[in-house]
């Protein structure tokens, strides 16, 4: 069949026309015809070896990409993750594991949305617990996951949202997806501390979504701090490092503070809580979204022109689709 793989350990993913096709387990699992598949920094890390799922396997040649859209047998439109791959004309999915898509959803936009779907809806919903109006900070809202939480808190009911960003451009584009409070992290760890503690004051954090760490969660964490009378109760919910995977954290935010510090992550979900997301969670959104109430800039090329377009630089917030129903 036709699939994009690694075929030499640590080069870039190429297409090919004579790859083997796989065999599902018809008891678990099913064929699906794939017709779209997003590439996110997961399956950049996994191609390269650099991934810790695949960094200590012997190496043999395999298909990029870990979810997708297609169509099963009965031409019914689905999401689902391959477990052998996904970029190639046909992947096996675990029956547990698809969702149906609404009519009239654009594809490119169906199969970049779940992975940005786990790293926010997960959070707010599952790990956070989002009631209807509390004040949300997402630190970090430029990127493509970032984008999607301030949408879907907003659909959640939170009465407030409030983001960060360094890029000054980007982050006032963010007003026209419901941000209420822009905070530029260009400012110096003191103003920036500052600005977040007037804002405490007046509009009291009950939910702070964490996609960087580093400096801008300690100066998070520092602005919540109060100076000996009660502080409001916020949870902290971490989902990414891009600014930094340690932080130096006083034992005194966390006397000072009534705060959870919780994370976001495949290791943190429980099996229900997995089963939730492709149940309830993914089928939601994608009907919001086959009505424009979500949306992600993706960018789309056909799957032959993998080796052109793999180093392709995207602007934040813009996510690469191959399209494989090009033929």
């Amino acid at each position: 069949m036709k699939a994009v793989i690694v075929k030499e350990k640590g080069q870039d993913p190429i297409y090919v026309s004579d790859f083997k096709t796989p065999k599902a387990d018809s008891t678990t699992s099913v064929l699906m015809r794939v017709k779209a598949v997003s590439i996110k920094n997961l399956d950049r890390a996994i191609a390269s070896g650099a991934h810790y799922s695949v960094a200590t396997k012997p190496f043999s040649p395999f298909v990029i990409g870990t979810d997708g859209v297609g169509e099963l047998e009965d031409g019914q439109l689905v999401y689902g993750f391959g477990t052998e791959g996904m970029l190639s004309e046909y992947a096996v999915v675990p029956k547990n594991q698809l969702v149906p898509l609404p009519e009239g959803i654009d594809l490119a936009l169906a199969t970049a949305l779940p992975n940005a779907l786990l790293g926010s809806a997960m959070a707010l919903v599952v790990r956070a617990k989002l009631q209807q109006g509390e004040v949300v900070l997402i630190n970090g809202a430029t990127g493509v996951t970032g984008q999607l939480a301030i949408q879907l808190a907003r659909y959640y009911g939170a009465r407030k949202i409030i983001v960060t960003g360094r890029n000054a451009t980007s982050l006032e584009e963010l007003k026209n997806l419901g941000a209420d409070i822009l905070v530029p992290l260009h400012q110096n760890q003191e103003e920036l501390i500052a600005t977040l503690q007037q804002i405490h004051r007046e509009s009291p954090i009950d939910i702070v979504i964490d996609y960087l760490w580093g400096p801008s969660a300690s100066a998070i964490l520092a602005a919540l701090k109060g100076k000996g009378t009660y502080q409001h109760k916020t949870r902290f919910i971490n989902v990414g490092a891009m600014a930094g995977d340690r932080i130096e954290l006083s034992s005194s935010i966390l006397r000072g503070t009534d705060i959870s510090l919780l994370g976001s992550g495949i290791g943190s979900w429980t099996a229900e809580e997995m089963q939730y997301f492709f149940t309830v969670l993914a089928p939601e959104a994608f009907e919001l979204a086959a009505k424009g109430g979500l949306t992600l800039h993706t960018v789309s090329h056909p799957w032959q022109k993998i080796e052109k377009v793999w180093n392709l630089p995207l602007l934040s917030g813009q996510r690469l689709v191959l399209i494989t129903d090009t033929e």
